[in-house]
């Protein structure tokens, strides 16, 4: 692509904070520590979660960067940087977690196939940009379209990020057109993150972000959108990120039973604490944050510190100062909730957090129940055992 390159080794990676933990270094993968990740509503882009498949692409001219709009639509369109800044920018405080987020945990009960991820490959940002449906107006497709005259049903995301998956062909995912055409949905077109400009980890100079969906379908380093007919073919649409029962294994496998993963379920998980922690007896503090997909808010998030056998429910909020209330008018929809509570803890214990969306729709109790050979949506109670001791907390 004119003024946008994907490099074929390592050698030009940007810089990254020192206290990420590493899961894979060639491609990129890592995340923050936990107790890091729960300090504040807004997560800072060097803290942010980093997902990657290949080497991170490099501007080389943005000046001749431009997005190509093609494909079931009457004429395509070549959309450079300033055709998309002068569209009105729209700032949406959304979450983006990966699908194998707390992967390592699930590997515990049988093995998975996939990058080591703890309980922080998610974060929460303000993602600013232009609104997808105000671009695809452009190619003339109105707002709230299902079907284009051409039969376009389907909006595929093309990176120029190659990949092996992909056989070093493009990383790409699609959503279906009425999700894109909805204002409501607030997908974007992003060139800023928490107010500045995207780096090149998050997709410099121009990303998709699809909220309330798994952030494979959030596509980084934009090159092409397609209007399709059917759902993208890519490897990460066909052959992965699929949510199957225990009993498939990779002899049984048959990728075509499953529909692509889009919408994240509910999930928490505790923050202020490792897996196994040395607590000083008295008061503890529990922390972490509860967030579900497809805009539903967090009614409720329960913590138990004996086991499971009694429950106390925990606070929750977004932003400073302002109440939270599931679905509220004032919450971001798109958005975590941060939950803490303080309790007396006064011997060894496993502390419990679970939380419930505003569908009422609750997370699993055992990872058994859930485990799938490709380690996603591991959303099953977050455990944490703790050992009460002397120590400097």
């Amino acid at each position: 692509m004119p003024g946008l390159t994907a490099p074929s080794d390592y050698s030009r990676e940007p810089p990254r904070h020192p206290s990420l933990k590493i899961n894979s270094k060639e491609p990129f993968n890592a995340e923050p520590p936990r107790s890091a990740l729960a300090c504040s509503y807004i997560t800072p882009s060097d803290f942010f979660y980093k997902r990657n498949h290949g080497p991170i692409p490099i501007v080389e001219d943005i000046e001749r960067y431009s997005v190509k709009i093609s494909g079931l639509v009457e004429n395509s369109k070549q959309l450079f940087m300033k055709d998309i800044r002068i569209l009105p920018k729209y700032n949406v405080t959304a979450t983006l977690q990966c699908a194998g987020n707390r992967r390592t945990a699930m590997s515990k009960t049988r093995t998975v196939k996939g990058v080591g991820w703890d309980v922080s490959a998610i974060g929460n940002a303000v993602w600013g940009g232009a609104k997808l449906c105000d671009v695809l107006e452009l190619v003339g497709i109105p707002k709230l379209t299902s079907s284009t005259q051409f039969g376009g049903k389907h909006v595929e995301f093309v990176s120029v990020d190659k990949c092996k998956e992909e056989k070093g062909g493009p990383y790409k995912a699609s959503i279906p057109l009425i999700q894109a055409t909805n204002p409501e949905a607030d997908v974007l077109l992003a060139y800023e993150m928490n107010g500045e400009t995207l780096n090149r980890d998050h997709g410099y100079p121009l990303r998709v972000v699809v909220p309330g969906v798994i952030g494979a379908r959030s596509v980084k380093w934009l090159e092409d959108i397609n209007i399709i007919e059917q759902e993208c073919q890519g490897f990460f649409m066909q052959k992965d990120y699929k949510m199957f029962p225990p009993s498939v294994d990779w002899d049984n496998i048959d990728w075509s039973t499953r529909r692509p993963q889009m919408d994240f379920p509910v999930q928490c998980a505790i923050c202020s604490l490792e897996d196994v922690s040395t607590i000083k007896p008295g008061k503890v503090k529990i922390s972490g944050y509860a967030a579900s997909g497809g805009g539903r808010g967090i009614e409720r998030v329960d913590i138990s510190v004996d086991g499971g056998k009694s429950w106390i429910e925990a606070s929750r909020c977004q932003k400073s100062g302002v109440q939270y209330i599931g679905d509220g008018s004032d919450s971001d929809k798109w958005a975590w909730v941060l939950f803490e509570i303080t309790t007396d803890i006064h011997q060894s214990t496993e502390i419990i957090a679970k939380a419930i969306d505003s569908a009422a729709n609750v997370q699993p109790e055992k990872v058994e129940d859930i485990w799938n050979l490709r380690g996603i949506l591991n959303t099953s109670w977050h455990r944490v055992k703790v050992q009460a001791g002397h120590s400097n907390l």
